[in-house]
């Protein structure tokens, strides 16, 4: 499986921000890619620094726009693409939702982001619902993806819920990045923990995780903080957490090959799977053992 991954800094103009994002997808399978992953909410924008009600507006329905257009492109170079879209479900009812494109043009399916923070700059509980279709694979062409996002990556719940249902590899589009008033040290420890937690996830299941994130500064309009500035750090990693490509910040683009075969050997070798006590493990679905 070859994936092409994007990291970009976005601008107020979403046109221009999709026409950039499209002539690279077009570089990325000129040099081979078959799956090309997103970050999060890639059109414009990360717009949940605020609450403000006209940026509803901005939500599209799926099928929709996005999906005819990325689509289209899709059939014309016979890649599979992950979409991560503000998704209108019907007045009033909004979605933070992923959308695996197939070869063909046609939507493979979707996933509705699950777990939704509320903290200072990431206003998410205002715009979506959590999602209510459960962690399920997306079948395509290129294997079972097993698409998550963003806030998603830090639950072991998750990944662990994807992989037993087959999931080939674990796929997060991201917005994170760092307030300002940090310290160094306090940005360092942030963003190398969403690191780790996330190779964790690949060895404890036994298989790649790809996670890609937004890039550049993005001030917050209501002036209430001094915006975000997007880590970047986009990285694959192998099933026993081994980079295959990690990024810096800025932009970039690049195409990792993952090995489904060493996917296989890894579990072999460590078989997590057939030694968990699931006998015992009723109680994590309480909130908390009191």
């Amino acid at each position: 499986m070859k994936i092409g991954i994007i990291q970009q800094a976005n601008t107020t103009d979403r046109n221009e921000n999709v026409s950039r994002l499209q002539s690279k997808i077009r570089d990325l399978v000129s040099k081979g890619a078959d799956l090309i992953v997103l970050q999060e909410l890639h059109n414009g924008l990360y717009f949940c620094q605020t609450e403000e009600t006209g940026i509803f507006d901005q939500a599209e329905t799926i099928p929709g726009p996005s999906t005819h257009s990325f689509g289209q492109l899709a059939k014309e170079l016979g890649v599979v693409i992950l979409l991560s879209l503000f998704e209108k479900r019907a007045p009033g009812l909004y979605h933070n939702t992923a959308v695996v494109i197939e070869k063909d043009g046609t939507i493979a399916g979707k996933y509705r982001k699950m777990h939704i923070p509320d903290d200072p700059a990431y206003y998410e509980k205002f715009y979506f619902t959590p999602g209510d279709l459960g962690f399920n694979p997306i079948d395509t062409s290129v294997g079972k993806l097993g698409v998550l996002v963003c806030w998603d990556q830090w639950y072991p719940e998750a990944a662990r819920m994807m992989a037993l249902a087959g999931a080939e590899v674990l796929i997060y589009p991201t917005a994170i990045g760092y307030e300002s008033s940090d310290t160094e040290d306090e940005k360092n420890r942030q963003r190398e923990a969403w690191i780790t937690v996330q190779r964790g996830h690949a060895v404890a299941n036994g298989i790649p995780v790809i996670a890609v994130n937004r890039t550049g500064y993005e001030p917050d309009p209501s002036g209430q903080t001094r915006g975000i500035s997007f880590w970047g750090n986009s990285f694959i990693c192998g099933p026993q957490g081994e980079f295959l490509f990690q990024a810096a910040e800025g932009e970039i683009t690049q195409v990792v090959e993952i090995d489904k075969t060493r996917t296989e050997n890894v579990r072999r070798w460590w078989p997590f799977l057939r030694d968990r006590r699931i006998d015992e493990y009723g109680e994590l679905t309480r909130r908390f053992r009191d």
